[in-house]
């Protein structure tokens, strides 16, 4: 079984960092790759078919509630 990226690095920062310090190591630490993964154009299905598999569903939904 593949194991799952780590969604984000832990970033090490002094004890007493201010924001500015934790957010200038995080943007240091940033890199082109990471940037990458959120770029990537995944397939998708069409928002009418997404649609009319929700009517489905609800349809179906209310008419079990509706025999009972």
């Amino acid at each position: 079984m593949k194991k799952k990226k780590a969604a984000a690095n832990a970033l090490k920062v002094p004890r007493n960092a201010s924001i500015r310090q934790i957010y200038a190591r995080a943007r240091a630490a940033f890199s082109a790759a990471d940037l990458q993964r959120y770029t990537e154009i995944e397939p998708t299905i069409p928002a009418e078919q997404l649609l009319a598999e929700l009517q489905a569903i609800h349809q179906r939904a209310t008419l079990g509630r509706k025999k009972r």
